[in-house]
């Protein structure tokens, strides 16, 4: 006696399975575009800082150091990290490895004018305060990077930051049109769960930094200023 047929899936289950795999399907190519999304970016900062990124020993001398702002508290004191960036800055310049140190940053009164702090703590580490220029709009890397060239006329400059934030900082600069290389710090690499979320943030804001590059942004410019060109004439001939 044969066997009875297996009952045949109903004509709704079927759709059912079809629907399922088409939804796994669409999911997964979501979730590739969106890995490639974060991904592209990061690799594209990454292949373009390369071959321009140092150590403080072995950097090639520049005339200006652009050194990156960061949080500062109320009191108008620098955080950990931007104190790193600004002692890395004015290693540089006792080693007579830069000539002028440009300070970027946000001058709003609500971010405790960046710039203004990170002048004021390089002073007080031995910096003359006439080889310190302080741009108040450098409310991004993108910004600053292009202020940098368009506003204070920058043709050539080390990038002074995190190594986290250093690819993406030399390549911004390097796209605009400005000759960059790069020393990043890394002696705040010790508090392991901010750095992380630092490293995490930056890779995610590679993503913006393409799409900025791509359309040529433009940030908030204003006349041209010489303070760069006037600083470095009165700088110390080596």
């Amino acid at each position: 006696m044969a066997s009875p047929r297996p009952p045949r899936p109903s004509s709704g289950g079927v759709v059912g399975v079809l629907r399922s795999r088409r939804a796994r399907v669409c999911l997964g190519v979501v979730a590739g575009l969106a890995v490639l999304a974060v991904a592209g970016p990061v690799v594209f900062v990454q292949a373009r800082a390369a071959d321009h990124m140092y150590t403080a020993d072995d950097v090639p001398a520049t005339p200006v150091a652009l050194v990156f702002g960061a949080r500062v508290y109320e009191d108008g004191t620098p955080s950990q990290f931007l104190r790193a960036r600004l002692d890395l800055a004015a290693e540089l310049y006792a080693a007579g490895s830069v000539e002028v140190l440009l300070v970027t940053g946000d001058g709003r009164p609500d971010h405790h004018d960046e710039p203004a702090a990170m002048s004021r703590y390089l002073v007080e580490q031995g910096v003359p305060e006439t080889a310190i220029v302080q741009d108040p709009a450098g409310f991004d890397t993108y910004d600053s990077c292009v202020r940098a060239d368009e506003v204070y006329g920058v043709r050539e400059l080390t990038v002074v930051t995190q190594s986290f934030h250093l690819a993406r900082a030399v390549t911004t600069c390097r796209s605009v049109g400005i000759e960059a290389v790069g020393v990043g710090d890394t002696t705040v690499k010790s508090r392991r769960t901010t750095w992380a979320k630092t490293t995490v943030r930056d890779q995610l804001a590679a993503m913006k930094t393409v799409v900025d590059l791509v359309t040529d942004r433009q940030p908030l410019l204003g006349p041209p200023d010489d303070a760069v060109q006037n600083a470095l004439a009165d700088s110390p001939t080596p």
